[in-house]
C-alpha cells in the first residue's frame, strides 16, 4: 500500500497539470510538488513555438510570423495560434521561462528545448510514400526531431553521466504526434479508414521507440498525448460535408473519424502500458487530448466560448 501511495503521489503532479492546462484553467499550486528543471518537446503544430518559421522554405510559411498569429501575446512568434500553446502553460506552471524552439540559435535553452515542428509526422517520408501519402516539403518527421535532440545533447553534455543527471530532472513531451500522418492520407484522397488503420501500428511503434530512447538516456518524467477527435475538426467537417446525416453524432461530429482517433488512442495507451511495465521507475503519463477537447465542446457556453456553427 505504501508503494502504491508513493506511486500515486508521483503521478499526481503531472496528471493535474495535464488536465488543468489542457483546459486552460491554470492553477500554479500543484506545480509546487514537481521537480522539473527543463522541458524537452517533440511534436507538431500543437507544440511548435517557432521551428517551422525558421526551418521552412523562405516565404512559404511567412504567414505564421504575422498577425493575426500571436495577436493575444502582442507578437507573432511562429506559433500556429493567436496566443500561447499547451507547452507554454506547462512551462508557466513549473515556473520556467517559455521553451525556445531548437532552430532559435540565439536562445540559451535554460528551460529546455522545443523540437516540435508544425506539420510534422511520426513516420518518415519514405514510409508514408510507400502507401502513396505525400508529405509537404517542410514536414519534419519524428526521427529528425530525435536527431536534433541527440545533437543538442552532444553539444551541451560533458559526459553520458552528465546527460543522465540533466535529463532526470526534465519533463519530456512526446507528442501530440501522428495526427498529420493520418491527415495527409485522408486529405489526399486515401479516404478509406480501414486503409489508414494500417498505419496506426507503425505510428505507435515510432512514438514508443522515441520514448524508449529518451528513457535510456535518462528521462524519468514523460507525457505522451493522444490524438484529438478529428471528426469534430473544421477541416474534416468541410472535406466530408456531403456525408449522410447518419454519419454525424449529436455534437455534429463525424462518428467514423472520431472512432478512428479513438482507435489510435487505444493502441497508444496499450503501448504506454507496456512501456510502464518495462520502466517501473519512470513516470509515464497519457494525456487525454480527446477527452479534454470533448469537455470543451460539451461545456463551451459555461467556459465562455461561443458556438458559431
Amino acid at each position: 500500500m505504501a508503494a502504491a501511495a508513493a506511486r500515486d503521489a508521483k503521478l499526481s503532479c503531472p496528471t493535474l497539470l495535464s488536465l488543468l492546462l489542457l483546459l486552460r484553467m491554470l492553477v500554479v499550486e500543484p506545480a509546487a510538488a514537481c521537480s522539473v528543471d527543463a522541458i524537452y518537446s517533440f511534436g507538431d503544430s500543437i507544440a511548435d513555438t517557432g521551428n517551422l518559421l525558421r526551418e521552412g522554405p523562405v516565404g512559404f510559411f511567412a504567414s505564421i510570423g504575422s498577425y493575426p498569429y500571436g495577436q493575444t501575446i502582442r507578437k507573432p512568434t511562429g506559433r500556429c495560434s493567436d496566443g500561447l500553446l499547451i507547452i507554454d502553460y506547462f512551462a508557466m506552471a513549473l515556473n520556467l521561462s517559455l521553451v525556445s524552439p531548437y532552430m532559435d540559435k540565439d536562445a540559451d535553452f535554460a528551460s529546455g528545448v522545443n523540437f516540435a515542428v508544425a506539420g510534422a509526422t511520426a513516420l518518415d517520408r519514405a514510409v508514408l510514400l510507400q502507401g502513396g501519402v505525400m508529405m509537404p516539403p517542410a514536414s519534419v518527421p519524428l526521427s529528425t526531431q530525435l536527431g536534433w535532440f541527440r545533437s543538442h545533447l552532444n553539444a551541451t553534455c560533458g559526459s553520458q553521466e552528465d546527460c543522465g543527471k540533466k535529463l532526470a530532472g526534465a519533463l519530456f513531451l512526446v507528442g501530440e504526434i501522428g495526427g498529420n500522418d493520418y491527415n495527409y492520407g485522408f486529405f489526399q484522397g486515401i479516404r478509406s479508414i480501414e486503409t489508414m488503420k494500417t498505419y496506426v501500428p507503425q505510428v505507435i511503434k515510432t512514438i514508443m521507440d522515441v520514448a524508449k530512447e529518451v528513457i535510456e538516456l535518462g528521462a524519468t518524467q514523460i507525457i505522451i498525448p493522444g490524438n484529438f477527435p478529428i471528426g469534430c475538426s473544421p477541416s474534416y467537417l468541410s472535406l466530408f460535408s456531403l456525408s449522410g446525416t447518419g454519419d454525424f453524432d449529436d455534437r455534429g461530429c463525424l462518428k467514423s473519424y472520431n472512432a478512428f482517433a479513438q482507435h489510435h488512442n487505444e493502441q497508444l495507451q496499450a503501448g504506454i502500458d507496456d512501456l510502464r511495465k518495462a520502466n517501473t521507475d519512470v513516470t509515464i503519463i497519457y494525456a487525454d487530448y480527446y477527452g479534454a477537447f470533448m469537455h470543451l465542446l460539451d461545456h463551451a457556453s459555461i467556459l465562455g466560448l461561443e458556438m458559431i456553427s
